[in-house]
């Protein structure tokens, strides 16, 4: 009995591991991407989203992340 329950313990470990990794790379592209933003915006005029770029934006995270769970 004490065999499956550390196995049962071992299989369900792995979640927090992937949420927590999941987490610091999105925080890394995030601030990697202001960052480019606001280098762009210090070379040229300040960055300007319209609403029509916001939803071509989003629009292309959620099929990245659509691609991703296709994995």
């Amino acid at each position: 009995m004490s065999e499956q329950t550390s196995q049962i313990t071992t299989v369900d470990n792995w979640k927090p591991k992937v949420l927590v990794i999941g987490g610091v790379i999105g925080a890394a592209v995030g601030i990697t991407a202001a960052y480019l933003l606001t280098q762009r915006g210090e070379e040229e005029s300040p960055p300007e989203i319209s609403a029509g770029e916001g939803v071509k934006l989003g629009v292309l995270v959620f099929g990245l992340l659509r691609s991703i769970a296709n994995l």
